[in-house]
Formats: structure tokens, sequence, C-alpha cells
């Protein structure tokens, strides 16, 4: 059977960005560039941004697009005969699987948030109110598992619809509103009155806080966002290699879509920052920042129940286009291993994501006594870091060094498949770095994110 393709390249690049573009950017990026000396520390972002993370996704684009494969047969197709790279595929399935069994629950509460705020439902609540609204959220089940149950019946229906007619067609509609919402809100809270203290915040280097911070922490902090914004390492991204052609060198739209998500990190900045200064709001981190805080600031503000609708409707765009992109890549999987059709493997999925996905929404009341890593975490912080500490750096690891080592696929395939086409070319100059250096920096990430969390 003939493999789908794209479309477009706009659509590839939209869709591969959109599976990059996750909630991590917009409540994550903002809090650590405040906490590192803004201006400052996106300069050292963006550095290891381009030495960390683009390497990696040409790797996982040249794996999918030379197999022509999901991550469940591209390893059989291009490793040496005899070799066992292709037993990493249930580690790179694992993590599409992990993340979704917690993914899902956060964008049904994005679906929830932009109807509470399109019914007014926090107008007029003072802070504690707010809070107690997700706090009672979080001791709900029903009400979590249905709108869970929301988003996997959109998304699966999306991907059973196809590649072309489905994934491209609303992903690229998602995406493009997305940045046309993202745009908006920027602009509007820019020019809010006390906002240009936020955006001095966001922007003017603090080398005083950098180095307050640590210099050391800086350069960790700025290594590990670069390297998990872009959910590298579980073949997500090698899927959509394997729908595209030989027409263009993969460096060139590596570059396109780690810009495109940088842009969105970046702007979040610009929307956040701003009207959390202008009503003088704390920027918090994680959850509290987009379900209490930022509630409390659209409530403060002239038409903040538009604003609200509109920004938590952008959340819910840049929630959905991941899970698209992961549910993609997870019925890819089963198609290539099965057989089957489009439409009985997203059933079947379907059915399992939801069952997967429980143990997340019971671990915010039934089972909030099991606190895997320690006093006040749950089962979604577990999740988390079994997926964003381990599965990521190390599937990383297996696509650099099986594009890069003799005992795997080896540069020069890798190197021929990667500046195959027009666009940028891909220097032989990196082939030292990608072979020996930047395999000890993830190896390197991988031990710091243990130290950090139980250290």
């Amino acid at each position: 059977m003939q493999r789908e393709k794209f479309s477009s390249r706009l659509g590839f690049i939209l869709i591969s960005a959109g599976c990059a573009i996750g909630l991590g950017n917009v409540w994550r990026f903002p809090y650590i560039v405040g906490k590192y000396g803004g201006a400052a520390f996106v300069l050292i972002y963006l550095f290891f941004l381009l030495i960390l993370g683009l390497p990696i996704v040409i790797a996982e684009f040249a794996v999918g697009r030379a197999s022509q494969k999901s991550v469940a047969k591209s390893f059989d197709v291009l490793e040496p005969e005899g070799t066992k790279w292709h037993w990493y595929k249930w580690g790179a399935i694992a993590g599409n699987y992990l993340l979704m069994m917690f993914y899902t629950t956060i964008s049904g509460w994005m679906i929830l948030y932009c109807v509470k705020m399109a019914k007014g439902d926090f107008a007029g609540l003072h802070a504690e109110a707010v809070q107690g609204e997700f706090v009672s959220l979080t001791q709900n089940p029903v009400l979590m598992t249905v709108c869970m149950v929301i988003i996997v019946i959109v998304c699966f229906t999306i991907c059973a619809c196809g590649l072309q007619n489905g994934v491209e067609r609303i992903t690229k509609v998602m995406m493009l509103c997305l940045l046309g919402l993202m745009i908006v809100l920027a602009v509007h809270s820019v020019f809010l009155e006390g906002g240009q203290e936020g955006i001095a915040f966001y922007l003017k280097p603090d080398f005083h806080r950098l180095a307050e911070a640590g210099l050391g922490e800086a350069i960790f902090a700025a290594m590990g966002q670069a390297f998990f914004t872009l959910s590298i390492g579980i073949g997500a991204l090698a899927i959509f290699g394997s729908y595209i052609g030989k027409e263009r060198r993969l460096a060139g739209e590596a570059i396109s879509v780690t810009l495109l998500d940088t842009f969105v990190a970046l702007m979040a900045g610009f929307i956040i920052f701003p009207a959390c200064f202008a009503y003088g709001v704390e920027a918090g981190s994680g959850p509290s920042l987009i379900f209490i805080t930022l509630p409390n600031v659209f409530n403060a503000m002239a038409g903040g129940r538009i604003w609200g609708f509109c920004f938590f409707l952008f959340m819910s765009f840049a929630a959905i286009s991941t899970v698209v992109a992961v549910f993609e890549n997870i019925m890819s999987f089963a198609m290539d291993m099965t057989g089957c059709s489009r439409k009985t493997v997203a059933i079947c999925n379907g059915i399992a994501i939801v069952i997967l996905s429980m143990p997340c929404i019971l671990g915010f009341n039934v089972l909030s006594g099991f606190t895997p890593l320690g006093a006040g975490s749950n089962v979604l912080d577990l999740e988390d870091f079994i997926v964003s500490n381990n599965i990521l750096p190390l599937g990383s690891l297996v696509y650099l060094l099986f594009c890069t080592t003799k005992y795997g696929w080896g540069f020069d395939k890798f190197f021929e498949e990667a500046n195959t086409g027009e666009g940028i070319r891909l220097p032989k100059a990196v082939r030292g770095y990608m072979t020996w250096i930047l395999p000890l920096i993830v190896l390197l990430i991988f031990v710091q994110g243990y130290v950090s969390k139980f250290f």
C-alpha cells in the first residue's frame, strides 16, 4: 500500500511545529525566562536550541523519510543486519502512550476553562474563589473524565479521517488560528497600562538576576528547555518525516519547525508578563499560572471575559495540535505493526487511551495519597518524570547514535538523506560534534534531571 503524503510543505511544517508546540511553551518558558534574567536567559536558550534541539530534529526527520515508516518499522528498515536498534520501538511507543496518559487530562482542563470563560463563571470572583474553582475541578473525577474523553474522541476522529483530509486539514486551520490569536493577545497585553514594566522584565537583560540564580543553574535550565520543547526522542517527529518527499533538505525544514516553536514560546511571554505586571499579579509557574493566576488577571481586565476566552481557546489549540500529532504517531505505529485500517486502529486506541488516562485523573482525588516522588507529588508528576526525564533524553540518544555511528545507520547515509533536495545544507563539519559531543550533552541532561529531582 502506498504511503500517505502531506499535500503541501506548509502542512508538514505546521503539523510538525504543532507537535512541538505544547503547554510547556506557555506556562514554563515565560516563567524560567523571568527567573533567570530575562533577555540574558533567552540568548542562552536560543544558543542551546540551535546546538542541541536542531540536530536531533534533523536526525528524526531523516530516519522517518529514509525508512518511509513510523518508529514501528523505521529502525528495522535502516539498521545493519543482525543489530537490535529496532528494540527501541517499544520504548518510543511507550513514551507516546505515557505522554497522552496525562496530556489528555490537561487538554481537557483547557477545553473546560474555555467554556467557563465564555459563560463568565469567573466574573466577580476574588483570588481565593478562582483558586477554589481549580481545586474543585481536580476533586471532581467525573467532570475531568468527561473532558478527557471529549479530547480523545475529537482527536482520534481527526486522525481517523486520514492524513490529508483529517490531520493536515484540521491542524493547519488550528495552527493558523493559534498563531493569529497569539498575536492579537500579545498586542493587547503590550498596550495595557502598566504593561511596559512587564516587557522590561521580560526583554531587558538582567545579568545581576542571572548571577543571583546561578550561571550554572541557568545554563542547565536553558539546556533542559531547549531539549524538551521540541518533543524529540519518541518518533513523534520522525512520523512526519515519513510523510514528506525528497524535494527539500531537512536542515531547512527543521529550522522552520524550531523557529515556529520558539516564536510561540517567546510570544507567550508578551501575553503573560505585561498582563501580570499591569494588574500586580505574580507570574507563577505550572498549573497555577494558567488556571489560577491568569483567570484573576482576566477578571481585573476590561473585556476580560472575551480576552480570557481567546486565551484558553489559543491554549486549547496548542494542546489539541500536540495530541493529534502524537495520536497520529500511535496510529501509524499500530497500522504498521498490524495492517489494520485507520478507523479500527482509532477506535481501539481511543478506548486504550481513555483507560490509561484514568490513573492521572484519580491521582488528584481518589489516589491522592499516592505520592510517588515525595510529598506533594501525584500520578501526573510520575508520568511526566518518566517521559520528560527518561524516555525523551534516552530516546534522543538512540536517534543520535543510530544516525552517527557505524554500528547503526551510519553518518554517511544520514548525511546523504538529510541533504537530499533543495534548501539549507547540513555541513559535514558537524560530524564530530553530533557523534561525540552532543551524545555526552544529552547524557549530562539525563543525569542532571535525576540530580535536580532527587538531590
